[in-house]
């Protein structure tokens, strides 16, 4: 290992604005190492991923050193970063905010170049290593696919594999595995243990044990952006991890049933949903009444996130199948149906670049808009603050959403979903980047709005994800709608 890279910091801090992010931060990391990294949302995670990979400076305060070393040999900022690889959530969304949408091929040759868009064409060797990667990782029939084309999970793969084309000394995984269902992740695991085989040296940012990945060896574990501990991984931390996420569900079982009587909200007749002239659904018939919450399961590329946007209104199905939502007739605008509409998703936080606050990021789901055309007005503002101050973001009200760590974002938008004072609420896997507290916090509010005639649509992969509530579930596999027990996705 004296051939690859070691970092060590010393007393260094990283302030954001008027708030330190990191505070007198001192860790050494040699090669093959193989690190956890824990801690609540905001306590500093990625910001100490983004300090590693030299993409963040430390703030000057006279007594900070950050050095990088190949054996005994100090080595420029510049060569370090190239022996570093980045892959998270956060780079994902990027490529969908910018429109990067290069094949997969091209994606993992612009790993090889180190540049975020290929500027030249690979040459022999570089072509026949992209084709190694692209077996290894099971990504030859996609080789060819436009990278904004692929299921979401085929994206944190093919980023993966653009990592590994890197051949980088350090692979930095925040929150890797959120979003992923079991087959991806199995998927992930075989990939990561062929790369922990040939030596390869990792720090995984997690907030479950299941998104620890086999072979991590130490954990560093942060708090309010100051180190906690640094330690070998004990049995103890997987508990505790394991315990306070919930990953042990003990859930009833739930029979569907209908509310007699209960008025219908929205019905879908034979709808059959294309998305960029993909089909993704097929002759859907169902109905959500007053009274049921409903539960959305499925693999990664199964229609879960195009079937939410069918109801909120973002899609629409083919020619010869029809959507009916209750009070709006057709030709109604579909505006009007939005904002009775609350809506989380992963697509509407890659999307979320607007240049305006925090606070009027909340208000805008009053509106069902991205940005705001007028100032928010004093009712508005209450509201939001409200929202804020309820997911503990108050202090937050004058930053910008890229200021935020990416489960702030997240909370931020579940908070702009219900200023919407909406009756329906639409969530694609709403709980992914979110600590254990904000989403043990999250789960307790859901099921008292549903208790108030709140009507709860989750689109979720772990099932302890899931309110107690939850009244009916759906399954989507192979382009059907196939009706299934709520708590359970078999």
């Amino acid at each position: 290992m004296s051939g690859r890279l070691a970092v060590s910091l010393h007393a260094v801090s990283v302030r954001r604005g008027d708030r330190w992010v990191l505070q007198d931060i001192s860790l050494r990391l040699k090669p093959g190492e193989r690190w956890a990294l824990i801690g609540s949302n905001g306590a500093g995670k990625t910001q100490l991923l983004k300090l590693l990979s030299a993409d963040v400076w430390p703030t000057p305060t006279g007594r900070e050193r950050r050095s990088f070393r190949v054996g005994r040999r100090h080595i420029h900022l510049i060569e370090a970063k190239r022996r570093v690889a980045y892959v998270g959530a956060e780079q994902q969304d990027k490529y969908a905010r910018y429109g990067w949408n290069l094949s997969v091929r091209d994606l993992l040759a612009t790993g090889v170049h180190r540049t975020d868009l290929l500027l030249e064409p690979i040459g022999a060797e570089e072509r026949k290593k992209v084709a190694g990667i692209l077996s290894a990782c099971g990504l030859k029939h996609q080789a060819t696919r436009k990278f904004l084309s692929l299921s979401y999970g085929e994206r944190r793969v093919a980023l993966l594999a653009r990592a590994l084309a890197q051949d980088p000394d350090w692979l930095l995984l925040d929150e890797f595995y959120n979003g992923l269902d079991a087959d991806y992740r199995r998927r992930i695991d075989a990939i990561l243990d062929a790369a922990r085989r040939r030596g390869q040296s990792w720090i995984a940012a997690a907030h479950r044990a299941a998104d620890v990945p086999r072979g991590t060896s130490r954990v560093i574990e942060l708090k309010d952006g100051r180190l906690r501990s640094i330690k070998g991984v004990r049995r103890g931390d997987i508990q505790r991890l394991i315990g306070a996420a919930g990953e042990r569900p003990r859930l009833p079982r739930v029979r569907a049933r209908r509310v007699p009587g209960a008025r219908i909200l929205v019905r879908l007749r034979r709808a059959d949903l294309y998305v960029d002239y993909r089909p993704v659904l097929r002759e859907v018939n169902w109905e959500l009444r007053a009274g049921e919450h409903w539960a959305i399961f499925g693999a990664n590329g199964a229609g879960k996130s195009s079937f939410l946007k069918l109801l909120y209104g973002d899609l629409s199905p083919a020619l010869g199948g029809s959507i009916e939502r209750s009070g709006f007739p057709p030709g109604t605008p579909i505006g009007d149906w939005k904002r009775q509409v609350g809506y989380v998703s992963p697509e509407l936080q890659s999307d979320y670049s607007a240049d305006v606050s925090v606070l009027e990021l909340v208000v805008s789901g009053r509106y069902a808009s991205i940005g705001l055309a007028d100032a928010p007005g004093l009712q508005d503002r209450r509201i939001a603050l409200r929202w804020l101050k309820f997911f503990a973001l108050q202090s937050a009200a004058k930053r910008r959403p890229r200021e935020l760590s990416y489960g702030e974002l997240r909370r931020a938008l579940i908070a702009r979903a219900l200023a919407a004072d909406a009756r329906i609420l639409l969530l694609d896997e709403p709980f992914t980047g979110l600590d254990p507290r904000q989403r043990a916090a999250m789960k307790r509010l859901l099921e008292r709005l549903m208790k108030q005639r709140l009507t709860v649509i989750v689109a979720a992969h772990h099932v302890e994800d899931l309110p107690r509530g939850m009244t009916h579930g759906l399954r989507l596999h192979k382009r059907r709608a196939y009706l299934t027990d709520a708590y359970s996705a078999d």
